[in-house]
């Protein structure tokens, strides 16, 4: 295991410390490593301290240097890293490196891009088998291990009744709102938006096309787009045709978040997830802030990358300028100024009930905004809690008796006929010993 890290601040390493935007850490990992360390516990941050780092700039023509991390510290969206070199090392040129580079999973694109990655690869190996390190080279510490994921203890429930008791004894706060998600298999899935989703090696699956994927869409489908006025309703009815968008579904009825935590997966544990916000902060489909994020749905990735938002004359930047002409299409007498602590919102915002489905489901979704990336344990304005299901079977049984089944949570005609036809299918009679 080791930690590579790269910037394009030139100099930044020989300052002792240097702070990510979390939006940029792990980046390039694996998914199952990127998972665990979704949450920097205490014995993630020592299993951090205890990787070798390669410290890097941006581009192929700089030198590397090898240390260790000494203090890994989270300050709201930004992760603080003190360092130290090997002062028994040189620095690296990059070109002695480039040539193992795959064998040190550092991929095509990495080194354009500021971020910091956990590899699962033996560094000093590697650079030793590379000729580029001594064979007697020796890491400063010992064994390093594999960080595992840390989930936190959530209450179990096997029936609708003990659900609905653990429903009605939460703190429901005053000005506050709730509402929940259900996943099928609490193990696999995330709070994470499709577009954001990855594959195993820790690549973006869909997220650098989502201008394309959005107008192509709207290309193939274009009738079925003529009533909406906003971005936002565009993505919310994409996200109602399974398109990847920047949106996570929640509801504001558990009952219905239980359906989706059983609906499939029978086999394994589900999960119901509960989040808790102030009223005030939830947002409405013609809200400003939910126009300035969905709108970068429409801007390519190589605009996005551009956008520095610590920058000053932040809106004086090329792809802001046109995220700004997306935003003023729909509402013509908007300010051309964005504040950029906007764009990287995570915002809970309340679509129009633009079909059925939504109507039905009590739809409400997260927005996630440039760079966004929620943290599973909750964040400062939204608070997590969650119930572990089992029984998935028989709570289906029970949701049914309660009209909660495919027919009414997706209500299309074909979805209540092939209910209807397999509630009534003819089932051979189960054998009664002796008979």
């Amino acid at each position: 295991m080791y930690n590579l890290l790269v910037t394009a601040a030139k100099g930044s390493w020989d300052q002792g410390f240097y702070e990510y935007d979390k939006s940029r850490f792990l980046e390039y990992t694996n998914e199952d490593i990127a998972s665990a360390l979704n949450v920097l516990s205490e014995s993630h941050v020592e299993n951090l301290k205890s990787y070798p780092c390669l410290f890097a700039y941006e581009g192929e023509d700089s030198d590397v240097r090898i240390g260790y991390l000494t203090s890994i510290k989270v300050r709201g969206r930004s992760i603080l890293i003190e360092f130290e070199f090997q002062q028994d090392i040189d620095p690296i040129p990059f070109e002695q490196v480039q040539p193992i580079a795959p064998l040190l999973d550092i991929r095509g694109w990495e080194m354009n891009r500021t971020h910091w990655a956990v590899k699962d690869e033996d560094l000093f190996g590697r650079l030793k088998s590379g000729g580029i390190l001594q064979p007697n080279r020796e890491s400063k510490t010992g064994k390093q291990e594999k960080p595992t994921s840390e989930r936190s203890t959530s209450s179990t429930v096997s029936t609708v009744k003990g659900f609905i008791g653990k429903v009605l004894t939460l703190d429901q706060k005053d000005g506050y709102e709730v509402f929940y998600r259900g996943h099928s298999n609490k193990n696999k899935y995330k709070l994470v938006p499709s577009l954001f989703r990855r594959d195993e090696e820790g690549n973006y699956l869909y997220l650098d096309n989502e201008h394309i994927l959005y107008r192509e869409l709207l290309v193939s489908n274009s009738a079925d787009f003529q009533s909406d006025v906003y971005t936002l309703d565009r993505l919310v009815r994409m996200q109602h045709y399974s398109l990847p968008t920047r949106l996570l579904d929640m509801t504001s009825n558990p009952l219905m978040a239980l359906y989706f935590a059983c609906k499939s997966s029978l086999e394994v544990d589900g999960e119901v997830i509960v989040l808790s916000m102030k009223r005030k902060d939830v947002k409405y489909f013609d809200s400003d802030v939910a126009s300035c994020i969905a709108n970068l749905a429409r801007l390519p990735k190589s605009e996005k990358v551009e956008i520095k938002v610590d920058m000053k004359g932040f809106n004086a930047q090329l792809p802001i300028k046109r995220l700004l002409h997306f935003i003023r299409e729909e509402k013509p007498f908007f300010e051309p100024k964005i504040n950029p602590d906007d764009l990287r919102k995570i915002v809970c915002v309340k679509g129009k009930q633009s079909n059925v489905r939504i109507s039905s489901q009590s739809g409400a979704f997260l927005l996630f905004g440039l760079d966004a990336e929620f943290v599973e344990s909750g964040t400062p304005e939204i608070t997590v809690s969650r119930f572990t299901i089992t029984n998935k079977d028989a709570i289906l049984k029970e949701l049914d008796l309660l009209n909660i089944n495919e027919s009414t949570v997706f209500p299309y005609i074909e979805n209540s006929a092939k209910y209807v036809a397999g509630k009534y299918k003819f089932k051979k009679p189960t054998a009664v010993n002796g008979s």
